[in-house]
């Protein structure tokens, strides 16, 4: 366990556009405040960076409703075009009131309008513009740890965060959809707790926690910083930030 962490808000990280390079874009804010990444870093950097670098950008006036769109729309009070983008990035409506509609994401995530979110994208106030989430959020952070590990010659972490609600608490949290050079959970099974008895189920959700840490100081409005360094945490063996999806076999709330 760690002592002791400290989390640093990268700044100066340009607006990201379709086709940025961002892997040079992050190196070069780290260098400018004169950071640079080691294995004992984790970095952190927000969802919608990566999507819109990616191109995750949907047009809704391109899109036709379907049947089950139109009837959603009529029970949510939402844009029928909206709808139908929700129901292509999923696999499964879980519940629906007005002005949310909650589904399994094609990833596997349980989450309100399939992360599909108009915020901090340019134009969208002024047009169907919407993002979308990563394709591959494990992939595109494998990606990116390749590219900080060249440039610094080190061996570092890397998590792709988004916020999301819960369904018993108010009030949304960061959580971890892509991770590379990480461990996604802790499994502290078996463990001793303080009088020698063996912990049964203690597993830890690990790089949902940094994440959370991370976005206390990249913030979720217009503080334009979309990326932060962890330091001190333990990276443990890497796992895939997938692999913290539950089963749905073993989800009882479904």
């Amino acid at each position: 366990m760690a002592t002791q962490l400290t989390v640093k808000a990268v700044e100066g990280v340009p607006l990201v556009v379709p086709g940025d390079d961002l892997a040079g874009l992050l190196i070069s804010a780290l260098e400018s405040q004169g950071l640079r990444l080691s294995k004992d870093d984790i970095l952190v950097m927000s969802q919608k960076v990566v999507s819109k670098a990616e191109g995750r950008l949907l047009d809704l006036s391109s899109l036709n409703p379907s049947a089950m769109a139109i009837k959603l729309a009529r029970e949510t009070g939402k844009e029928p075009r909206h709808v139908e983008a929700i129901l292509r990035e999923s696999a499964e409506v879980v519940r629906r009131k007005p002005g949310v509609i909650v589904v399994e994401h094609r990833l596997g995530h349980v989450l309100a309008n399939a992360g599909i979110d108009r915020s901090n994208v340019d134009g969208a106030g002024a047009s169907d513009t919407v993002l979308l989430l990563p394709k591959d959020p494990d992939a595109s952070a494998t990606l990116l740890k390749e590219r900080f590990d060249a440039h610094w010659n080190t061996d570092t972490g890397v998590i792709i965060a988004d916020s999301v609600g819960r369904a018993w608490r108010l009030g949304t949290v960061g959580i971890a959809i892509g991770a590379a050079g990480v461990s996604a959970l802790d499994d502290r099974r078996y463990e001793p707790d303080l009088f020698g008895r063996p912990l049964e189920t203690t597993v830890t959700g690990h790089a949902d926690a940094i994440a959370t840490a991370a976005t206390l100081v990249m913030g979720e409005g217009a503080e334009a910083t979309p990326a932060a360094v962890v330091s001190g945490v333990k990276r443990g063996r890497a796992t895939p930030a997938q692999s913290i999806v539950r089963p749905k076999s073993e989800d009882m709330f479904r």
